[in-house]
């Protein structure tokens, strides 16, 4: 049986960004302190896995 990789969905679909031209001040000030807040546990999940994987090559170089 064959199958038709077009009709996977992607795994992660992309999100369309924000109009940001109906947005006020006060909301484009709240959406950078989102944004703000997500590349801080983004950043602290790469250091997480980084540090995961240095563990484990140290293991496994022994």
């Amino acid at each position: 049986m064959a199958y038709d990789l077009d009709d996977l969905d992607p795994r992660q679909k992309k999100k369309q960004p924000l109009n940001l031209d109906s947005m006020n001040v006060e909301d484009l000030q709240e959406y950078v302190a989102a944004l703000q807040a997500e590349i801080v546990r983004v950043e602290a999940k790469i250091k997480a896995k980084q540090s995961h994987a240095a563990a484990a090559a140290a293991f496994f170089k022994k």
